[in-house]
Order: structure tokens, then C-alpha cells, then sequence
């Protein structure tokens, strides 16, 4: 049973993380919302879980930087009073095309692996502790760009395959406590990828099911392995139509 704990979710204002805490605060989950820069998002998102009759509250912090993320972890769990659930959802990237090796900057690298390696890392190592206590659980949205090699570009490719096995390592070293798994979307209609609808509608034709993925079709995925989902961990659930067979 789910009501009455508490999830932080980062990138948790838009997307896929709004959904997720939409989702979960519809269950009864009262909802931390970290955000970086989309403030405006965030509080609009909080409005809205606010709703559900929980609790709710937002979360300036760039998760790439571990002394914003050790403070949010400590003020998150001082204004709800436990945490259960972290999602790392928040990520970045540069749009690069694979074959254009010199137009991938050093400066993407850094900003891609430290946001969606470091930061996920940061996160749960600022959480362990509290999760351990509670016998709670993460799930770490990464990417089927982390299987498949391919995405908007090798960096970002290259970061979910590294946040996949971070999953897999934190799995191991947080259990029996804490199961640890990840979600490896394929594309999702976010703003993203907006103003790509002719690429979408390629991708959605060379899938079985027929079509791309909502953040909806993401939230439902992690509900089930937050709350149904006891003796799964250092798993990667991969949503994506099936284009990837």
C-alpha cells in the first residue's frame, strides 16, 4: 500500500516525471518535484498533485552537483518526514548526429554525463540511508538508447548505458532494503521532441504496436514496479512498442 509515503521525483515538474507523480499522488503518495530551471512547470505540476489531496512541495537543485543534492535530500526528508520512492528522472542532452564526431563538444559530454550518470548516482547515494530505513525503492529512467546505441547522440547513448549499470550496481550494494530498476523508454512524445512529428511518425510505423510512447505509458510501468513489483530489482523494463524486438 502506497498512501501516505512520499516519492521525490527529479525532472519531476514536466514529461515523463510529471506523469509519474500524477500517477503516484493519485495512489495517495504525497510528491517531492525537484526541478533545475522550469520553475514555473514545477509549481504548475505541484498545483495539480496538490489536488489529489496530498502533500507536495518543490525543489530547486541541479543534481549534477552532490552538495545541492545532499541539501534537497535533507530538506525533503525534514518537510515530509520519511522518503520511500526516488525516481531520477531529470536528464539532458545535445542533439548530434552520430556520424558528425567533431560537432559532439567536449562541453556535451560533460553536461550529458553529469546530469544523467553523476546526478542519478548523486541522488541515490544522498538517499540511501533514509530508502534503507524504509525499505523503499528507486526507479532510474534511463533510455533504450543505453541498449540499442543509438539516439540523439553517442554521449547520450553512451549515459544511459552507464545509468543502466549503475542501476544493476546499486541493486546489489542497497539490497535487501531497497530494490533498484530501471525504465528504458524508447521515443516519448514530450517536449523533446517537439517539432519532429514527421520523424515520430516514422518511428511509430516501424513499431508493432503501432505507435510512440505517451509519459503516461512510462508512469504506468514504474507504478507497477513501485507498487507491485516485491522481488524485482537490477532490472531494465524496456517501453517501447516493441520496436526493438
Amino acid at each position: 500500500m502506497l498512501k501516505g509515503k512520499t516519492a521525490l521525483i527529479t525532472g519531476g515538474g514536466t514529461g515523463i516525471g510529471r506523469s509519474i507523480a500524477l500517477l503516484l499522488a493519485s495512489h495517495g503518495v504525497n510528491i517531492a518535484i525537484n526541478y533545475s530551471r522550469s520553475e514555473k512547470d514545477a509549481s504548475e505540476t505541484k498545483e495539480e498533485v496538490l489536488s489529489k489531496n496530498v502533500k507536495s512541495q518543490i525543489y530547486k537543485a541541479n543534481v549534477g552537483t552532490d552538495s545541492e543534492v545532499r541539501q534537497m535530500m535533507s530538506d525533503v526528508i525534514r518537510d515530509f518526514g520519511s522518503l520511500d520512492i526516488l525516481v531520477n528522472n531529470a536528464g539532458v542532452t545535445h542533439f548530434v548526429e552520430h556520424a558528425d564526431l567533431e560537432g559532439l563538444k567536449e562541453e556535451y559530454w560533460d553536461n550529458i554525463m553529469n546530469v544523467n550518470v553523476k546526478g542519478l548516482f548523486f541522488c541515490c547515494r544522498a538517499a540511501a540511508d533514509e530508502l534503507k530505513k524504509n525499505n523503499g525503492c528507486i526507479v532510474n529512467i534511463t533510455s533504450i538508447a543505453g541498449l540499442t546505441g543509438l539516439g540523439s547522440s553517442i554521449a547520450y547513448s553512451a549515459s544511459k548505458a552507464a545509468a543502466i549499470s549503475v542501476t544493476k550496481s546499486l541493486a546489489r550494494v542497497m539490497a535487501p532494503q531497497v530494490r533498484v530498476n530501471s525504465i528504458a523508454p524508447g521515443v516519448v512524445e514530450t517536449r523533446w521532441v517537439d517539432g519532429q512529428k514527421d520523424h515520430i511518425k516514422r518511428l511509430a510505423a516501424g513499431t508493432p504496436l503501432g505507435r510512440v510512447a505517451g509519459p503516461d505509458d512510462v508512469a504506468e510501468v514504474a507504478y507497477a514496479l513501485i507498487a507491485n513489483a516485491n522481488f524485482v530489482t537490477g532490472q531494465t523494463i524496456v517501453v517501447d512498442g516493441g520496436a526493438f524486438i
